[in-house]
């Protein structure tokens, strides 16, 4: 419908019309479906990075402490013990979805809603006539300029999630915010009841390495099967919305250690137990979504002392240009090989992004395999013991975008899976 209209009208007006256009949309949809935030606990989670896996780590919180939860982020949609993977290929879908969610969520006699919240969701507005109980912030860092027009149009629009906060009518209204993170003060609501703030460094000494992390949290020691300092930073957040909300420190001790998994997040791939050829498989496997330089830098950090075989393929079609010779200066610091892939080309040359891309490599000699499959396959074939194949770019994305508005099925996960068997059984 909007380009529909975009067709019709003069762009300036055009532009002009749209917050009005989104703030009806969004006022519609909450009074449509009754006002459903009023009736349930809901927490955002926003940030560049962290948003997907805080959610989870969240989620298993309150449910290991006897909650009913929804769930809408990046990876699926839950209510109660229903889960579907989101079809949308975006975190914060609109069109008066989240309200028709809430209501779907309050009907179900779930106790909270857990919402990712993005800064391109809060630019339309979908964020409005949603009363938050809670707020978190995980961390900030460039992303979206060309969508957004500047970093602090972003950062502008990624702030009107904090600022719903603010705005909730709700008596209790607790913002738990990231000190490490240089914006802290920018999203740290004026208006919220309480402010937690959390940082790396109270959760010393933490540890993380092959077998997960360990860290700090209220007197207690923390054990995760998930690693990297990312994935404290974000189980910090989780734990701290757990205590503000009254869940005992061994509850939140027990569900963090029960998560072993977040979908295309630092996902290890192996083959099946049952599968012989598995014990021929003396390297990890991991793939992640890593759509920051930060990001992607501190996934590389976090496999320090191993042979990191890359497959990069983090420059999607029309956005972002800005960052592609940044990320692919990264894998040239912190990577032994380097396959340059393609990654969502959209309407742009495939070629043209992995040219821009090799701007920033210098050190290494980075062999570029435009299709995915086969980058991935021939990574896997350079791999030998304490090697470890490192694929990001896509994460659990389910498609590739690709010219003339086309989407390919897709899953690096089980693509990667697809050809460690065949590399496997070749050896």
């Amino acid at each position: 419908m909007l380009n529909f209209f975009r067709k019709l009208i003069p762009h300036k007006l055009f532009k002009a019309l749209q917050p009005t256009y989104h703030m009806g949309l969004a006022f519609l949809g909450a009074l449509y479906y009754g006002f459903p935030s009023r009736h349930i606990k809901v927490v955002a989670i926003t940030g560049t990075k962290g948003k997907t896996s805080t959610s989870e780590m969240v989620n298993a919180v309150l449910e290991e402490a006897g909650h009913k939860t929804a769930l809408c982020g990046s990876l699926r949609f839950k209510i109660g013990d229903e889960s579907i993977q989101n079809p949308f290929g975006m975190s914060m879908p609109g069109r008066s979805y989240l309200q028709k969610f809430l209501r779907d969520a309050v009907n179900r006699g779930c106790d909270w809603a857990i919402l990712e919240m993005t800064s391109e969701g809060a630019k339309q507005l979908r964020h409005k006539f949603i009363e938050l109980d809670a707020f978190i912030f995980t961390n900030l860092a460039p992303e979206h300029i060309e969508s957004h027009g500047s970093f602090e149009k972003y950062l502008s629009d990624k702030k009107r999630i904090a600022d719903l906060l603010s705005e909730s009518p709700k008596k209790r209204c607790v913002a738990i915010v990231n000190a490490d993170d240089a914006h802290v003060k920018d999203f740290t609501p004026q208006k919220a009841t309480e402010i937690v703030p959390y940082n790396l460094e109270s959760a010393k000494i933490y540890r993380t390495d092959q077998s997960g992390t360990s860290f700090q949290f209220d007197g207690v020691t923390m054990s995760s099967p998930l690693r990297g300092e990312f994935n404290i930073s974000n189980m910090l957040a989780a734990a701290h919305f757990g205590k503000s909300f009254g869940i005992q420190t061994p509850i939140i001790a027990r569900a963090l250690s029960k998560l072993k998994i977040i979908r295309g997040r630092a996902e290890s791939v192996t083959l099946a137990q049952n599968n012989p050829i598995r014990l021929k498989q003396n390297f990890e496997v991991i793939v992640d979504y890593a759509h920051t330089i930060e990001s992607l830098e501190a996934l590389y950090k976090t496999f320090h002392g191993q042979k990191r075989i890359c497959v990069l393929g983090n420059a999607g079609g029309g956005r972002d240009t800005w960052k592609r010779a940044g990320m692919a200066k990264v894998a040239d610091t912190y990577c032994d090989s380097i396959y340059l892939t393609s990654e969502d080309p959209y309407d742009e040359d495939p070629l043209e992004i992995i040219a821009q891309m090799k701007d920033g490599i210098t050190k290494h000699s980075a062999k570029a395999i435009l299709d995915r499959r086969e980058a991935i396959h021939t990574a896997l074939s350079e791999a030998t013991e304490q090697s470890v194949v490192l694929i990001s770019g896509m994460g659990s994305q389910q498609y590739m975008s690709v010219a003339n508005g086309k989407k390919i099925p897709w899953d690096d996960a089980q693509i990667a899976r697809e050809e460690l068997e065949k590399v496997l059984r070749a050896r």
